[in-house]
């Protein structure tokens, strides 16, 4: 993405030689221009426990400053050594990264489209409040519903919900519910003003836009009419609805901090050259209206995802943690109830999680895909492992900065001046 900027400009030298190839004369003399140097936004320390946490494991892991787009860690798994295509790789180990089913060569964090599942439900929680509708609606959880002819399962029997329930128990059957309320049209008007189904706009090269399905999206793609039984799958981030975890990210911070929607880059936006005209973009943000009762109601139900709700067994002791757990199916229950045991490994549910710190205009969002990972809350122990780095860090700091202030105090309060103390009096007179 940066190349140009990094390589710099060969330089070149014309010259006039002889008969004998004698240099007689110089026609040109371009001097080379040096690549600039570029810092990122990465933090070491989050980089190396994001990668720790999921090392093993196929996916990816997002960490990212919603209030000013600063990625600050990055990992997708598998990966592959860069150091390999310096010279030139083998056909040998191309045709091995081509062949790997892990798909190595694709940065997950920004090109891996999947169902988000129940992650999405924060999405449908915006639209359903600011719609009006959420704040009234109680179901009753009897393991799923009915609608339009066909029942939706639940994963268990939830009894009575609202919406805070609704969210940190993860009760599909409130958000069919919901969504059968809301409809598809005003699903998909909230869930594109938090970026869903667009590009983030990240300073990285072919990343994915996702999809977000709406009527107008199934007619252009299928030249078909959209069935209203389509969007109750839509209303748990299943059926045609699929997001990167750059997206997740970047759309559940702006929902924790108030609506506002940032940019994300990897690379400080400051140090770029004036004619580099992207860099402008950098600090773009929009804003999408939350009402602060609504926005208390949802930050405060994903505080309890990591309490009493899906992902407890995350829980940090002492840190202000919210989040939401996401499991999402990679086939249909009809299609998995056919395969052997071996079949269904292959086709293991995908683990998501995205979770902040603090609830509520958070400092650090991080969204975790485990691809074949299961239930949502084994992303979120991953996610936890990085957002204790980040506070403990933040702690150290704050301490290392009370301390120093401290011994300037010290050191200032031992500087005594001509007549401070009286002579035979044993006290310390107002020193400076």
């Amino acid at each position: 993405y940066y190349n140009d900027i990094l390589m710099g400009k060969n330089g070149s030298r014309q010259v006039l030689v002889n008969s004998r190839g004698k240099e007689v004369g110089t026609l040109s003399d371009v001097a080379a221009v040096p690549g600039q140097q570029l810092k990122l936004t990465i933090d070491l320390d989050l980089q190396i426990a994001a990668e720790q946490a999921l090392e093993g494991k196929e996916g990816a892991i997002v960490a990212m400053d919603p209030r000013t787009g600063e990625i600050l860690a990055m990992v997708s798994r598998p990966a592959f050594d860069p150091n390999e295509f310096a010279v030139k790789v083998t056909r040998d180990e191309w045709n091995r990264l081509m062949t790997d089913p892990g798909k190595p060569l694709l940065n997950k964090a920004i090109q891996a489209q999947l169902a988000p599942g129940s992650v999405f439900k924060i999405i449908m929680s915006v639209a359903g409040l600011q719609e009006g509708i959420a704040q009234h609606l109680v179901v009753n959880c009897g393991g799923g519903g009915t609608f339009y002819g066909r029942f939706f399962k639940c994963d268990q029997k939830h009894g009575r919900v609202d919406i805070s329930k609704g969210i940190y128990e993860s009760c599909d059957t409130y958000y069919y519910t919901l969504g059968e309320k809301l409809g598809i049209s005003r699903i998909a008007k909230y869930a594109t003003q938090l970026g869903m189904g667009q590009k983030t706009g990240v300073d990285l090269p072919q990343e994915a836009s996702g999809v977000m399905p709406s009527e107008e999206w199934k007619i252009k793609n299928y030249k078909q009419k959209w069935f209203a039984g389509e969007t109750i799958s839509v209303s748990i981030g299943q059926g045609a609805v699929a997001a990167t975890p750059i997206q997740l990210a970047r759309a559940l911070g702006a929902i924790a901090s108030d609506g506002v929607l940032v940019r994300p880059h990897i690379a400080f936006p400051e140090q770029f050259p004036p004619s580099f005209k992207q860099a402008a973009k950098y600090t773009d943000k929009s804003h999408i209206e939350i009402d602060q009762d609504n926005w208390a109601t949802i930050t405060d139900a994903m505080a309890q995802v990591t309490t009493i709700g899906t992902a407890a067994a995350a829980h940090l002791d002492g840190i202000d943690f919210a989040g939401k757990t996401g499991t999402a199916q990679t086939i249909s229950m009809d299609a998995r109830k056919k395969l052997g045991a071996s079949g269904k490994a292959q086709f293991n549910d995908n683990s998501w999680f995205v979770g902040m710190t603090p609830r509520r205009n958070p400092e650090i969002v991080v969204a975790v895909l485990t691809q074949g990972g299961g239930w949502g809350w084994r992303s979120g122990l991953l996610a936890a492992k990085v957002i204790k780095v980040y506070v403990e860090k933040q702690r150290n700091r704050q301490t290392q900065v009370a301390k120093a202030a401290a011994a300037n105090q010290a050191e200032v309060a031992v500087v005594w001046h001509d007549g401070d103390a009286k002579p035979g009096d044993n006290k310390l007179q107002g020193g400076h």
